[in-house]
């Protein structure tokens, strides 16, 4: 049987649900499909030959910042970099009305059949039917995991936590356990989106169940490798994590590894590797944890990151790595310098020459005063 002529490019582009735009290398709005005329109230006629950095339809990612520059569009650093988006970002656009419409965009390069740039696309979602929902979530979680850090003359800690939109996977806790003794648990649950940021508050529930358990790590580690594998049986999913104690007394800190990414000890210029490999939480049933112990005193600093700060690509494709992190962070000065945890970011950033992270960041600090 023959295809239906009828069934040209066009007529499949607009029967498409998700609005769709595309633009020239120099941002002119070039098509503007049906259903971005319905989900924004823009008739063609009032976008096609504009610029979308024109300020139209004044897109803004969740936190407020505005992206129709150069620097922050996700449509221009795509056909920057080559790169389509490798998951949908959550962008704030402004309604013909003077709405803000929540979306869900992704982006992609247009190319020639020379394979030259010659172009964006941009597809897009309402996502207000369950943006409520998503922000509800997101308070919840926030609350969830934003602690207070606890305080002492002789230990700082401090934490940076971007999740890769609204919700994230990743989680963190710091308590006092006693006048010389802190635990910590950081951890990063598989998956993006609302799954995630459920298992991680129930993390949160198995942390205020057990978390005295934490001057005996290995106990802990094992307690909560029960309840989260009681939760994930039979889906695959597990959280990569790092707990432990930092006891002032003794002076030492004392973690179990659970997939993560080693920890940095940084010491009068130089850096040592805390190893937390180890099974994952959740993986399996009765799985057992090796402590570990590193000497820390006054002047230390110890770094501890999810997978978020070195499973960053660079244009060829290659992962920062921890070595890469390690030399970002002698880039900043950091420890020594007054650079914090933000500056870090912007570096990272700006290493993976993308708008925003592929995954959640987690940073968590502890400094020996």
């Amino acid at each position: 049987m023959s295809p239906d002529s009828r069934l040209t490019r066009e007529v499949i582009l607009e029967s498409i649900n998700d609005g769709v735009y595309a633009t020239d290398r120099e941002r002119k709005i070039i098509y503007w499909s049906r259903s971005a005329e319905r989900i924004t109230g823009w008739k063609a006629d009032d976008i096609l030959g504009r610029r979308c950095s024109d300020d139209v339809l004044c897109h803004e990612d969740k936190d407020g910042r505005r992206l129709c520059g150069e620097d922050y569009c996700p449509l221009y650093r795509c056909m920057v970099t080559g790169q389509s988006s490798r998951l949908p970002i959550i962008v704030f656009a402004l309604s013909k009305a003077g709405d803000r419409i929540p979306m869900n965009v992704s982006v992609a390069p247009i190319r020639s059949s020379a394979g030259e740039v010659i172009g964006g696309v941009e597809t897009f979602r309402d996502l207000t039917p369950e943006f409520s929902d998503i922000q509800r979530v997101g308070k919840i979680q926030s609350l969830s995991i934003r602690k207070r850090l606890p305080e002492d003359a002789r230990i700082r800690f401090s934490s940076h936590y971007i999740p890769q939109d609204i919700i994230g996977g990743d989680y963190y806790a710091v308590a006092r356990l006693d006048e010389d003794r802190f635990g910590f648990l950081m951890a990063d649950v598989t998956g993006h989106g609302m799954s995630a940021a459920l298992y991680t508050m129930y993390l949160g529930s198995l942390w205020e169940s057990h978390r005295a358990l934490l001057s005996r790590p290995r106990e802990f580690a094992r307690r909560v490798n029960e309840g989260l594998y009681t939760l994930f049986e039979g889906e695959g999913s597990f959280a990569a994590g790092v707990c432990g104690v930092f006891d002032l007394k003794e002076k030492l800190v004392r973690f179990v590894g659970a997939g993560n990414p080693p920890g940095l000890l940084l010491r009068g210029g130089r850096c040592e590797r805390l190893d937390c490999s180890g099974i994952p939480l959740g993986c399996f049933d009765g799985a057992s944890y090796d402590e570990r112990v590193a000497g820390v005193g006054s002047g230390d600093c110890v770094l501890f990151f999810t997978d978020g700060a070195t499973e960053i690509p660079h244009g060829n494709g290659e992962f920062l790595g921890v070595e890469g992190l390690v030399s970002i962070l002698e880039k900043t000065g950091y420890p020594r310098s007054a650079t914090g945890l933000e500056a870090i970011e912007k570096e990272l950033l700006a290493y993976s020459n993308r708008i925003r992270f592929d995954d959640d960041l987690t940073f968590l600090e502890a400094r020996l005063l």
